[in-house]
C-alpha cells in the first residue's frame, strides 16, 4: 500500500520520529558509532561508522517494522500482518511480530539464501516462499492480504515505517554532535527519509548524501522528473538497495530534504565491504556498504566530520565469498590467468616455480590436456593467484612472458 503525498510538505516530522524513539526504547539497540582512521586519512576529514549492522536481526528495519505494527489497532493485530522480503525486511518483520504477539506470514523468493529463511523462521514467522524475484513475492503477500485481511507491512512506503529508520538519525546527533555530513545508501528511500526528517529538522546545516547502485538508480531519473520512475531490470549484487522504484512517501521527503544522491559501482561496493571486513573488522553486506563506496570513489567535496550509515551485516556466506573475491581482484589483489605450455613431465613444476621467485600466492591450480584447440604436446593451465596489487599483477605477467609461456588471458 502507498500514501499520496498530495499537500503534505513533510509526510513526516520530527515529534512523529521522537515519538518512534520512546517506543523503540529496549527493543531496538542503539547501536555503536565507530570511528575509522583509515577511511578518515582517505576522505581528510573524521569518519564515523554507524553500525547498523549490529542491530536485532543484523539490519536497521526492525525499527520500522515495529513502529508500523506497534501502531496497528487491535482488531488489525488479530488478523495478523503479512511482508514481502528477500532478507532484511522480513527478518524485521519476524522479530518485531513476535515482539508484539501478532501471527506475521512472511513470503520470500525461491531462490533467498537459506540462512535468512532460517532466521526468519527463528524469529517466529511462517515463511512461504514464492517467485524467483521479488516482484512475484510481493504480488503474491499483496494478494495474501487482500484474501485474508492480514496488514500488509511494507518495507519503506509508509509513515510510521520511516519514522522507526529516523531513530538511526536522532542517535547520530547524539552520537556525534559536530556531523557535517551523513552518507547513507538508498533503496526505497525509507532510511534515507527518516533520517533526513531527523537531522534537518535540528541542524540544517547538516549535509545528507544518499548512495545508489549504479544498475539500480531510480532515484536520479525519478528526481529529475520531479515523480517516482520506475527502472527496467534494476541489477546490483546490493539487494538491500536493489528496488526499481521509490516509494512515494519517501520519495517527497527525498526530494525535499537530501542533498545529493550519488551511484556507485559494483566494483567499488566490493572494495567498501572488503573494506570493511580488513580494516573495521565489521561484516557488512554490500547495501550497507554502499556508503563506503561513496567516500572511496570520490569523498573530496565531502566535508567533515563524516557519518557513513553501515545499513546491514546479512550477507549470505556465498555471495560473501564471491564478494570478497570480486573485491580483490578489482584491487588488484587476485588474478586469474589463462596459458600454454609444453606438456611434458615437471612442466607444470616449472611453472610454478617462476611464480614464486615473483611471490605469487597460487590458490587454485586447473590443468587441461585434452581439447581440440590445443596442439598434441601443448597443455592450457588456469591459474588463481593472490597478488600485492596492479603492479604485481603486472610484474607477475610479463614473468610469465620472459619465461616463454604464452599467455592467453
Amino acid at each position: 500500500m502507498s500514501y499520496s503525498t498530495a499537500g503534505l510538505l513533510r509526510p513526516v516530522t520530527l515529534d512523529d520520529v521522537r515519538g518512534a524513539q520512546k517506543m523503540l526504547s529496549g527493543v531496538a539497540r542503539v547501536t555503536a558509532m565507530e570511528g575509522s582512521r583509515h577511511l578518515s586519512q582517505l576522505v581528510g576529514a573524521p569518519v564515523h561508522l554507524k553500525c547498523e549492522n549490529l542491530q536485532r536481526t543484523g539490519s536497521f528495519k526492525l525499527r520500522g517494522a515495529y513502529v508500523r505494527i506497534a501502531g496497528l489497532l487491535p482488531e488489525e493485530r488479530a488478523a495478523g500482518v503479512v511482508a514481502a522480503s528477500a532478507g532484511n525486511h522480513a527478518q524485521g518483520v519476524a522479530l518485531a511480530s513476535s515482539l508484539l504477539g501478532v501471527h506475521a506470514t512472511v513470503f520470500m523468493p525461491k531462490g533467498a539464501p537459506l540462512p535468512k529463511i532460517s532466521a526468519t523462521r527463528d524469529y517466529g514467522a511462517e515463511v512461504r516462499l514464492h517467485g524467483q524475484v521479488v516482484d512475484e513475492t510481493l504480488a503474491a503477500a499483496q494478494e495474501y492480504a487482500a484474501r485474508t485481511g492480514a496488514m500488509f507491512i511494507h518495507p519503506f512506503d509508509h509513515p510510521d515505517v520511516i519514522a522507526g529508520q529516523g531513530t538511526v538519525g536522532l542517535e547520530i546527533l547524539e552520537q556525534c554532535p559536530g556531523v557535517r555530513t551523513i552518507v547513507v545508501g538508498i533503496g526505497g528511500g525509507g532510511l534515507a527519509a527518516g533520517i533526513a526528517v531527523a537531522v534537518k529538522s535540528l541542524r540544517p546545516d547538516v549535509r545528507i548524501v544518499g548512495v545508489q547502485a549504479a544498475g539500480s538508480a531510480a532515484y536520479p531519473p525519478s528526481l529529475a522528473a520531479g515523480r517516482p520512475v520506475a527502472i527496467e531490470n534494476p541489477v546490483t549484487m546490493a539487494d538491500g538497495i536493489k528496488v526499481g522504484r521509490p516509494g512515494d512517501v519517501p520519495f517527497a521527503i527525498v526530494g525535499e530534504l537530501v542533498d545529493e544522491v550519488r551511484t556507485v559501482t559494483e566494483d567499488e561496493l566490493s572494495a567498501a565491504l572488503l573494506l570493511c571486513l580488513e580494516r573495521a573488522k565489521l561484516v557488512v553486506e554490500p547495501a550497507g556498504a554502499s556508503p563506503v563506496a561513496a567516500l572511496l570513489g570520490g569523498a573530496g567535496d565531502i566535508a567533515g566530520p563524516v557519518v557513513a550509515v553501515l545499513s546491514g551485516g546479512n550477507v549470505d556466506p556465498v555471495l560473501l565469498q564471491r564478494v570478497l573475491r570480486h573485491g580483490m581482484a578489482a584491487q588488484g589483489r587476485y588474478l586469474a590467468v589463462r596459458l600454454r605450455l609444453t606438456d611434458r613431465p615437471g612442466a607444470l613444476a616449472t611453472l610454478l616455480g617462476v611464480l614464486s621467485v615473483v611471490d605469487a600466492n597460487v590458490l587454485d591450480v586447473s590443468h587441461v590436456r585434452t581439447d581440440p584447440r590445443l596442439g598434441l604436446t601443448e597443455a592450457e593451465v588456469e591459474l588463481h593467484l593472490e597478488t600485492k596489487g596492479p603492479a604485481h599483477c603486472a610484474e607477475v605477467g610479463q614473468a610469465l612472458r620472459n619465461a616463454g609461456y604464452t599467455v592467453i588471458d
